[in-house]
């Protein structure tokens, strides 16, 4: 009885419900990984889920924010929602979640990396300027809060960014490409 519950509850996730199967086939994660997700998935966001089940990126920020209260997180769930938000719809559903979460603990490290470079390149144009590194470590020092120790130097974005690209950008055309990024972290 409690393997139909779970079924019919993943099966009621969003307007257009797709199978536990499907889910399954398409993720790295067993059934009954998915059921337990899913119940985390609801736990945690069941003030924050809308009736569709899906979580809009005001919500995901609020609920990111909880887990680094020492600084301003806006930012940087505001990247990572639109990372995790791959149809560009405005919401996560627990399938968007599940997709990237499959990706980031058991994805292999080309995924891993196509995934990351997703998130860096923000206005998806397949390059990653330095003014979206800026923007991100600029997101990350923000998130991370003025208590760090030791005290963060005010240029330290600016300076992580010139060390990104002097190791990435191989033909210093000021641009990092999927295969520039994939590279050089191979290595």
């Amino acid at each position: 009885a409690d393997t139909v519950e779970d079924e019919m509850e993943m099966a009621t996730v969003r307007h257009r419900p797709e199978a536990l199967e499907l889910l399954e086939a398409q993720s790295k994660f067993t059934k009954k990984e998915l059921q337990i997700l899913y119940r985390g998935f609801k736990n945690v966001s069941t003030s924050f889920l809308n009736l569709l089940g899906v979580v809009n990126e005001e919500t995901f920020k609020e609920i990111y924010s909880q887990f680094f209260p020492q600084g301003d997180s806006t930012t940087y769930a505001h990247f990572l929602f639109n990372a995790f938000d791959t149809d560009h719809n405005g919401s996560v559903s627990f399938e968007d979640f599940v997709m990237g979460l499959s990706i980031l603990l058991r994805g292999t490290v080309q995924e891993k990396l196509n995934w990351a470079f997703n998130l860096y390149d923000i206005n998806k144009d397949g390059y990653i300027t330095k003014e979206e590194m800026l923007d991100i470590m600029k997101a990350i020092y923000d998130m991370m809060g003025k208590c760090t120790y030791p005290v963060l130097k005010e240029d330290a974005p600016r300076q992580h960014v010139e060390t990104f690209f002097q190791k990435m950008d191989k033909n210093k055309d000021g641009v990092v490409t999927i295969d520039e990024f994939i590279e050089s972290c191979q290595k």
